[in-house]
């Protein structure tokens, strides 16, 4: 499969998003990595066919499928997949856990859960050619191992857009780095494409350095030989030099004969084209930028010592009622609350719950397997809140009108207001002016948009669910340096480890019990 200088551009955007992509593939994985909001994913949909490229060709007869990043979007052929117990997919649904009622609630299953059957499903379509668009988003660890060893059986062109080091290492043995200037495939693993890329960062960078030293040198030795000049010119004149000063007079005239005094003129010509080329080498040497650094907030901790208390009790995993127990202090008129913890109708799984609270500075992580409830307890958690206590919260997938709210709130800010929030967004490593633009906000740009509005009220409480789903690793960086430095509460929701270790103090781990319940520790 061949694409030739391939360009796209957005309807309405200023800037394409694509621009001379040109890549030749073949079977195996290479994987496709960069920055949020660089191009991945919709070079991946160019790949398919399901965007006709502004500028470029593409030549490939394949069959192809891509599997959405989007946990909430289900299969095309999920229903057929359902009906299928031939012993491909019967094999697929016991290594990867899926379970045969899964295709058939869809909605009603965890993020985790969606994932692991959407890569089911593009596996089994067969495909010559398979678009994997962050298949260990949502993830747990077994989960993503699962996911691996199965993608690793794949025998077409295979192209992975991750930011999962250990899935593009284990892997691709090549790798399309994207970026400000354009895309360089790279040999080998994602590691190792990664070191040389900061190689050649860092050497591009000693580049323009020493091209501004020299041009620096050249500017002041540039300034000397016009001083000289100057002074040549003012020797040549004859204003001022008495008439009757014949020798005087005379040396001027054959200096001037015979060319010596206009050799400073000349020089300083010289110099000014040495200049001139000094000045484009450091201008042409280009360095990537990168937003890292820490984010200042004018937030203080809530004046409240507790910011969240539940007694201890059962939350219902089904959606039924919570127990008496589990309403918040100070809720006394929940409608939905039952006496002596027994729930109305039919039982169903729960999670069992110690007594909760949330500090006004504790930072929690909420820790356990797909499907155990932790989405669940973070809606609870919402729901419970007393309305006095700011709350910026970040859901696991925006849905599409709360990506429309985002970007509208975005447009009627102030421009104080604005710079505030596009100067978040800047420091979580990614460019302001896509948004400004209008172009179509990635998935991890729009998390970075909904939490710097979520800025603007001063939270007391941030709430993150899966905050580095679909987040590049600089960003990943940059958001576990706000998180960690964060004044107020946060309860955060995530398999990375390295965020909760970094950001977090807390942890509340949820366990499996058995007959589908769950219990949480606080640890």
């Amino acid at each position: 499969m061949n694409l030739t200088n391939i360009g796209y551009t957005y309807p309405g955007a200023a800037q394409p998003v694509l621009s001379g992509i040109t890549l030749a593939l073949a079977p195996g994985w290479c994987g496709i990595v960069g920055d949020n909001g660089c191009g991945k994913t919709t070079l991946a949909r160019v790949v398919c066919g399901q965007l006709a490229p502004s500028e470029g060709t593409l030549t490939h007869g394949l069959v192809c499928a891509m599997c959405e990043q989007d946990a909430n979007v289900a299969p095309a052929r999920l229903a057929e997949f359902a009906c299928d117990y031939a012993a491909d997919a019967v094999r697929l649904r016991a290594r990867l856990g899926v379970q045969d009622d899964w295709p058939w609630r869809f909605d009603e299953l965890s993020g985790g859960q969606r994932k692991r059957l959407q890569v089911a499903v593009a596996l089994w379509e067969r495909p010559d050619l398979l678009v994997m668009d962050e298949p260990t988003n949502h993830v747990d660890a077994p989960t993503r191992r699962a996911i691996m060893g199965a993608l690793a059986e794949f025998r077409g062109i295979g192209l992975l857009i991750s930011h999962d080091r250990e899935l593009l290492d284990g892997l691709c043995r090549r790798c399309l780095f994207m970026g400000p200037r354009g895309a360089v495939m790279r040999p080998g693993t994602w590691s190792e494409g990664a070191a040389q890329e900061e190689r050649e960062r860092a050497e591009a960078s000693h580049a323009r350095d020493v091209a501004r030293t020299e041009a620096a040198r050249i500017r002041r030795e540039a300034e000397r030989r016009r001083q000289r000049a100057e002074q040549s010119a003012s020797r040549r004149s004859l204003r001022g030099v008495d008439p009757r000063d014949h020798d005087t007079r005379e040396k001027i005239g054959r200096a001037v004969v015979t060319g010596k005094d206009g050799i400073a003129g000349r020089s300083r010509a010289v110099a000014a084209a040495r200049l001139e080329r000094a000045e484009r080498a450091a201008e042409a040497t280009f360095v990537e930028r990168r937003y890292d650094g820490s984010v200042w907030m004018d937030v203080r901790p809530s004046a409240r010592k507790v910011l969240f208390r539940a007694a201890e009790g059962e939350l219902p995993l089904d959606g039924g009622a919570v127990s008496a127990a589990g309403a918040s202090a100070g809720d006394e008129s929940a409608g939905d609350v039952q006496e002596d913890g027994a729930a109305s109708g039919e039982a169903g799984p729960v999670l069992r719950m110690p007594a909760l609270t949330i500090g006004n500075t504790e930072h929690v992580a909420l820790v356990g397997a797909n499907g155990s409830g932790k989405t669940t307890l973070v809606r609870h958690v919402m729901e419970r809140l007393d309305p006095d206590v700011p709350c910026c919260y970040v859901p696991q997938e925006p849905t599409e009108a709360e990506r429309r709210g985002a970007l509208a709130r975005l447009g009627e800010l102030l421009p104080d207001e604005r710079g505030f929030v596009l100067g978040i967004v800047a420091r979580l490593n990614s460019d302001p002016a896509r948004l400004l633009e209008g172009g179509e906000p990635s998935p991890g740009e729009l998390r970075k948009l909904m939490l710097a509005l979520g800025m603007l009220d001063k939270p007391a409480l941030i709430v993150m669910d899966e905050p580095t789903n679909h987040l590049d690793l600089h960003s990943t960086q940059a958001l576990q340096e706000l998180l960690a430095g964060f004044p107020g509460a946060l309860l955060l929701v995530s398999h990375d480890a390295a965020l909760l270790d970094a950001a977090t103090s807390t942890r509340w781990e949820v366990e499996r019990a058995g007959e589908g319940d769950a219990v949480l520790h606080v640890r």
